[in-house]
């Protein structure tokens, strides 16, 4: 018997388009985890849980403390940081409620990292994942392991000498975790089997409303960082202008744009403006193509975002709307990654013999 003949048998055996379902749904469930702990790590951030573990025990940190002495062991550890001087008269039922904000945190991360490992382990093999996948899944694992490691950078930078994280840490943690979330969708998306051709124009309109979206998520990290919705709580003026006073105070120049409040704020807004302008604009130029109800809904969404945006803003961020806010622009980028990745030629099927 040949060998081409002796294989054949075991090729027929899978089924490419099954496996890539199997991977496609998986890759689903993960970005739905990922668009989770983004939501959790905003109550963090809104509640100041963020610093009340100061310790990173990727292991043993999953059991929380199970008596009284282990919940003082904890308490004595967060007295012992800088944020503590602003809650002096702190309990420790205060400290409890901003600790399991942030050990859900943390645990969903860990939760993330194997469901994506194990099942990955699993699926490589039994066969089900063709080569052309393989090196974009592991870049998905050692990308959520980079985010952990990102997580704590950010959570080291508030233990010593600030009260609080660094606003560059905490906008670089933000738009990590959104750009692996973009990735996952582009790969699953990628592996569908339909896909609706687009023109040139259209594609980068749509890339350009991705582009967009993500520098509008790194600014609103700088402003979550710095507080800063907490300040000029009105609208479309700030501090009864279009265009505030002060917005290079600081030198040099540039650090304004990473470190000034009313600059900070003044950027997220004008990112918020360029993103719906840009979004009608691809939406009427869409009109007439196949992706017109597509591009509709992005603006759409991307109206409802903004809206949302500005009311928090006029609430002084109340909790609720700024969570809303938050999952708002996980949803306008992870829908326009997925409208362009449907405009594009799914990956090629190459499935190679079982046992070859």
């Amino acid at each position: 018997m040949s060998t081409l003949a002796a294989e054949t048998p075991l090729a027929v055996m899978r089924d490419p388009q099954r496996d890539r379902r199997l991977v496609r749904w998986w890759l689903y469930l993960v970005a739905l985890m990922i668009v989770g702990i983004v939501v959790v790590g905003g109550t963090t951030r809104l509640t100041h849980s963020g610093l009340s573990i100061t310790e990173w025990k990727p292991v043993h940190g999953v059991i929380p403390p199970l008596n009284d002495q282990e919940w003082q062991e904890e308490f004595a550890k967060y007295r012992q940081i800088p944020e503590f001087q602003l809650r002096t008269d702190m309990t420790l039922a205060d400290f409890k409620g901003i600790f399991w904000w942030e050990w859900a945190h943390r645990l969903i991360g860990r939760l993330i990292g194997a469901v994506v490992l194990l099942p990955l382990i699993f699926l490589w093999v039994t066969g089900r994942i063709e080569s052309v996948l393989k090196p974009r899944l592991v870049a998905i694992l050692l990308l959520i392991g980079l985010q952990g490691a990102v997580g704590w950078w950010m959570v080291a930078s508030g233990l010593s000498i600030r009260t609080d994280v660094s606003q560059y840490r905490l906008a670089t943690h933000l738009t990590l975790g959104c750009l692996i979330l973009a990735y996952v969708l582009w790969t699953a998306r990628g592996i569908a089997p339909a896909y609706t051709p687009a023109s040139g124009i259209t594609r980068f309109g749509a890339g350009l409303i991705i582009a967009i979206a993500l520098v509008q998520i790194f600014l609103g990290g700088l402003v979550a960082g710095l507080d800063a919705g907490l300040t000029f709580n009105t609208w479309p003026l700030m501090d009864g202008t279009l265009v505030p006073s002060g917005l290079f105070a600081g030198d040099p120049w540039w650090r304004n744009a990473f470190e000034n409040v009313a600059t900070v704020q003044f950027d997220h807004r004008l990112g918020g403006y360029t993103l719906f302008a840009v979004a009608l604009l691809y939406a009427f130029a869409a009109s007439r193509t196949p992706q017109a109800s597509g591009a509709q809904r992005l603006a759409f969404l991307v109206l409802l975002q903004a809206t949302l945006g500005v009311l928090t803003l006029l609430n002084m961020v109340p909790l609720q709307l700024a969570l809303l806010h938050q999952l708002g622009a996980v949803i306008v980028l992870s829908y326009a990654v997925m409208h362009l990745r449907a405009m594009l030629p799914p990956l090629p099927v190459r499935v190679p013999f079982r046992g070859a």
